[in-house]
């Protein structure tokens, strides 16, 4: 018995020490959160609305992240590099090229070239055939650490797009997030000139971008501050930036306008309580930061999506947290009669009819 409680003593001084004293280039910002709206009633009240999803094809692609819907298409960018071409159904696919790194962003030109987002390499195009072409890789002297998301203007003039983190890069999303160093950017980058611009920055992990009707304004999700901000691009408030809607009952990935009434927005997972209570204390949070070396993220698996309308109410609120979900929901996009849903994580895509999530 003795030799047991030895142990155990030990073990715990070894974790302790561990917590305490382990290196760690994390260093915690403090910040206080609003408190987390309610899943049980009101706009967020849990639900099952996306239990119904339908399969697109086998599971045997890494990664859907990002997804572009045209001309009876999909085109999706993979864990491996690969940017895919699929049918609806996904029963076929081609391959259009490997970026080398991560695609995590997509956007076509109004000329039909192909901009992406890679999350390794920058924001990227491809042309006519096939070859992958940098357009940019930092902007004011800074290397983007994290391409995350693009859109492109109607005109065809400037690509948005975000840089997550400057100081952390693909896969290090967990550091930035405990950290809320603000590192995060929105961009603009100029087809005619090739310069790049920095639009907003001191972004709590830029993540999704859209442009809004008429390109009037660009919203950009910060995953670390459970928001949307949105910066004018016309009218009277032209270059000025406020918040589109705030305190999010999860963390915001990707969003996309469907071109007339209406914004989607995947939410990676709900909000952790713990990181929320430790939000105040960056002490706290970095012995979170050195225990996330050995232990799993602190994510609740549950599938979640928001349909907002032009003002940023709520409109449709689709989770599911059952057996075997479909999670996490990075990506939505709506096209024709469905909603189209990509992951980070899972092994293949799904949708769901539009009627559904409306009702």
């Amino acid at each position: 018995m003795r030799s047991v409680l030895r142990f155990a003593v030990v073990l715990i001084v070894v974790i302790g020490g561990f917590l305490l004293l382990m290196p760690t280039k994390v260093h915690p910002l403090a910040w206080t959160p609003a408190p987390a709206p309610s899943m049980v009633s009101g706009v967020y009240a849990d639900n099952q609305r996306l239990k119904d999803v339908e399969r697109i094809g086998a599971a045997d692609i890494d990664g859907p992240e990002a997804l572009l819907l045209e001309e009876g298409a999909l085109i999706t960018g993979l864990h491996d590099g690969r940017v895919i071409r699929s049918s609806l159904d996904g029963k076929t696919r081609t391959l259009l090229t490997d970026t080398g790194g991560r695609p995590l962003g997509l956007a076509r030109h109004p000329n039909g070239m192909l901009v992406i987002a890679d999350g390794l390499k920058g924001l990227l195009s491809l042309d006519a055939l096939g070859q992958v072409i940098p357009l940019t890789t930092e902007a004011n002297g800074v290397p983007f650490g994290f391409t995350d998301d693009v859109a492109i203007d109607k005109s065809g003039h400037y690509a948005y797009f975000s840089d997550a983190s400057s100081r952390w890069g693909y896969g290090k999303d967990g550091a930035a997030i405990i950290e809320h160093g603000g590192d995060g950017r929105l961009l603009r980058y100029d087809f005619q000139s090739g310069k790049t611009e920095v639009l907003l920055e001191k972004l709590e992990f830029a993540n999704g971008v859209t442009l809004g009707p008429d390109d009037a304004y660009v919203l950009v999700n910060e995953t670390g501050a459970y928001r949307i901000s949105r910066y004018w691009l016309s009218g009277p408030k032209a270059g000025t930036h406020d918040v589109f809607i705030d305190n999010l009952p999860g963390m915001p990935d990707n969003l996309a306008f469907n071109g007339r009434d209406r914004f989607w927005v995947a939410l990676y997972a709900p909000r952790n309580a713990l990181l929320d209570a430790t939000a105040p204390h960056p002490f706290v949070r970095k012995m979170i930061a050195r225990a996330m070396i050995v232990l799993p993220k602190p994510v609740e698996k549950r599938g979640f999506a928001l349909g907002l309308d032009l003002d940023g109410k709520v409109i449709a609120n689709l989770q599911d947290a059952s057996d075997g979900n479909y999670s996490p929901i990075t990506t939505v996009r709506e096209y024709g009669e469905w909603l189209y849903f990509g992951s980070l994580k899972a092994q293949h895509m799904v949708r769901l009819p539009l009627s559904k999530a409306l009702q």
